[in-house]
């Protein structure tokens, strides 16, 4: 028995916003501050164990600050603070980022109430039952205007759905069972027609629920290569942390024979206070790249999202950009998926028009792709009108079977078929007719260029011929060439991969401008080729969209699966592009070098910072007990206490500064690795060199004249 339908109010979901990508925006920071100050959490901070070690030296200070207050005290305790809450503050702000696309996606997760079959055998049985009840396995049925209520596959019926609440593009898609068009997502919308969808998804883990744990950052696991830079960040602190405490020592000794060391840096007269010791540390360590480590990492994973692709883990970013394989699936990726036709080619003595007529004839009613690109290229390349089957009153139609391999139309005492070729010329030949040896040439030219002969035959008066070949092409995606030229220069090897057989591949592979091909490919000869490469010692990408893309996509370095591809490719894949456009590899992999020199880039920034800082601080502490130290004050500085102040103040300001170069992350130009490298080493190497210079000193001129600065 029918129930009624309870429809969910309101439109479908708006597209997505994008999020800028460049540039920091105050109204950001501040909406980002109460964020920072959670992740002064003990809890949160031990995950970052540099920033650890500067909040610890924050409340260190305060509380001496608090036992012996000083203006110089104070101020360093306020910007060993900000310190720690602008490291913070990066990585808040590039959670943030995320966060406008989460609400997008929470916005279609709306109350829906689905048609679950009662019996998959009676679609008109059905029971309204809410969304979160639905489990794996339930079929369920929507109509047009009507919102799909969870992951699934079509397993009924073909319908256009809209997808604006996942990709933001308003151009509906279709949505068919069988093939590899099958998947749809749960909050997008059908506008026509009517499916059954078989629910694949388990409560709470649907397609929309994982993006938005993902682009939130709550899942976000730190890579291989971002824990080895955290151990060596780490050790490098131990390493600072052991020599600053060794100087304390140092510092007593030199006390007892030199009493003229500014009381300000003594503590009770013995040395250098615990609080110098605590600025002296934190801006020895690599504190900036220690602030931005976790933000770069977020943004990277965040600019793919601004791109439409959802990564599954960091991992597979990161391994992005050290691709050097690129495995493509040809149908759906590098082609459209569908033959078009593209040529008539008419028999001696039959004109271009008579088999266009004809061709166009016999496939009116085929609803298959090739059969309205038939219909299509007639009118378009011959001028003919578009007919309609219900035109022809009189007609009994001719519907393809895999027995027959040919269809048509029997009409005023004409009969037209159409088919492969081998089933047209036997026709011709049982109603009397005698195809000639063109025929088969043409045949096997069409065949050796790549494409898919389709003969048309005629029967008339008891007189039977062949009119022509169709060519039947699968066209290569517009721009494909240029793409895997990009790519080329990127130092990435191209390889197709297709069922065809190796005339049809090649012949694809040279127009699309791929570097090598695998014809005649199934699941274990891709799954075979991805593991000869791998070990080779190279990182290996594939896209795909067919289930039998699965383990290829499964076993791939990065496994990027088309969002119109079925949910088994998508669960295998580690990246799904939801615009389905498989020349976004490039950029993905773009993103991933991008993310690691962006990485490499400020490391060497921070590391380089050092060499100012002990120019700044070392000679303020130590200038007065060994004065041949004070030639190492190139800066000139006015006292030590505003060097040290000024280091202080530099170290937490440089972190700001340096947020929206670790969110938009550093330009990445195609070229060498060892260009690169240099490239690198002179900007920021050098750069991190120079900076911190005109930085300290500047902040030095700004506060010379504060009190206990003197």
């Amino acid at each position: 028995m029918s129930t009624p339908v309870i429809e969910a109010p309101g439109r479908a979901p708006a597209p997505q916003k994008r999020v800028g990508g460049g540039l920091l925006d105050p109204r950001q920071l501040i909406a980002s501050l109460p964020a920072a100050l959670a992740k002064l959490n003990p809890v949160h901070m031990w995950h970052n164990p540099v920033m650890l070690i500067v909040e610890i030296g924050a409340v260190f200070s305060t509380v001496l600050a608090v036992a012996g207050p000083s203006f110089f005290a104070w101020a360093i305790v306020v910007w060993l603070w900000l310190t720690v809450i602008f490291a913070n503050l990066a990585e808040a702000v590039a959670e943030g980022r995320g966060k406008a696309q989460a609400a997008t996606l929470r916005a279609a997760k709306r109350d829906t109430t689905a048609r679950r079959l009662v019996n998959r055998a009676d679609p008109d049985r059905w029971e309204g039952v809410g969304a979160p009840e639905l489990r794996q396995g339930d079929f369920v049925v929507v109509e047009a205007g009507e919102i799909i209520p969870g992951d699934g596959d079509v397993v009924e019926g073909i319908a256009s759905v809209d997808e604006s609440a996942i990709t933001g593009e308003s151009a509906p898609v279709i949505r068919e069972s069988g093939g590899d068009r099958s998947a749809v997502t749960g909050g997008t919308k059908v506008l026509s027609d009517r499916i059954i969808v078989q629910i694949t998804q388990k409560p709470g883990e649907s397609f929309i629920d994982r993006m938005i744990a993902l682009v939130e950052g709550a899942n976000r696991q730190k890579t291989p290569n971002e824990i080895a830079l955290n151990i060596l960040l780490a050790a490098l602190t131990i390493i600072f942390l052991v020599a600053t405490v060794t100087m304390q020592p140092l510092a007593i000794y030199s006390k007892a024979d030199n009493p003229g060391i500014p009381d300000s840096l003594a503590l009770n007269g013995n040395g250098v206070t615990g609080i110098v010791l605590v600025s002296l540390l934190v801006c020895l360590i690599p504190t900036t790249i220690g602030a931005l480590l976790s933000a770069i990492g977020i943004a990277g994973m965040d600019r793919l999202v601004q791109r439409n692709v959802l990564a599954m883990s960091g991992r597979a970013v990161e391994a992005a950009g050290d691709v050097s394989t690129l495995l493509l699936d040809k149908t759906g990726t590098i082609t459209l998926g569908n033959r078009q036709a593209s040529e008539f080619v008419p028999t001696p003595g039959v004109s271009a028009d008579e088999l266009a007529t004809a061709a166009q004839l016999a496939s009116l009613a085929d609803e298959t792709p090739e059969g309205r690109s038939i219909v299509v290229y007639a009118k378009q390349a011959y001028g003919l009108r578009e007919r309609q089957p219900g035109e022809l009153a009189h007609a009994e139609w001719v519907q393809f079977t895999a027995q027959t391999r040919m269809s048509g139309v029997n009409v005023d005492g004409r009969r037209v078929r159409k088919g492969a070729a081998t089933a047209v010329m036997k026709w011709v030949r049982d109603h009397g007719g005698h195809p000639t040896d063109e025929v088969g040439a043409i045949v096997d030219a069409i065949s050796g260029s790549g494409g898919t002969p389709l003969v048309v035959g005629e029967a008339v008066d008891g007189r039977a011929r062949v009119l022509g070949v169709i060519h039947l092409k699968d066209v290569v995606k517009q721009g494909m060439r240029e793409r895997f030229d990009e790519m080329r220069r990127m130092g990435i090897r191209t390889v197709m991969i297709t069922g065809d057989n190796p005339l049809t591949a090649k012949a694809i592979a040279d127009e699309a401008g791929v570097d090598d091909f695998l014809a005649e490919a199934t699941p274990e000869d891709k799954l075979a080729l991805i593991k000869s490469e791998q070990q080779g010692g190279r990182l290996v990408a594939m896209t795909g969209d067919g289930t039998n893309d699965a383990p290829a996509l499964a076993q791939a370095d990065v496994g990027v699966a088309m969002n119109t591809g079925t949910s088994a490719a998508k669960e295998a894949g580690n990246m799904v592009d939801l615009d389905s456009n498989p020349t976004k590899l490039i950029e993905i992999v773009e993103i991933g070098k991008q993310l690691l020199i962006t990485r490499g880039a400020l490391t060497t920034f921070s590391i380089a910072n050092d060499i100012a800082k002990y120019f700044a601080i070392i000679p303020a502490i130590f200038a007065a007990v060994y004065p041949g130290l004070d030639a190492l004050n190139v800066m000139r500085l006015a006292s030590p206490q505003s060097a040290i102040l000024s280091a202080v103040i530099f170290n937490a300001l440089v972190i700001v500064a340096l947020i929206p170069l670790a969110l938009r992350g550093v330009r990445y130009r195609p070229s060498s690795a060892s260009k690169l490298l240099s490239r690198n080493l002179y900007l920021y190497g050098l750069g991190g060199v120079v900076v911190p210079f005109i930085g300290i000193k500047t902040i030095d001129l700004l506060i010379q004249f504060l009190p206990g600065m003197a």
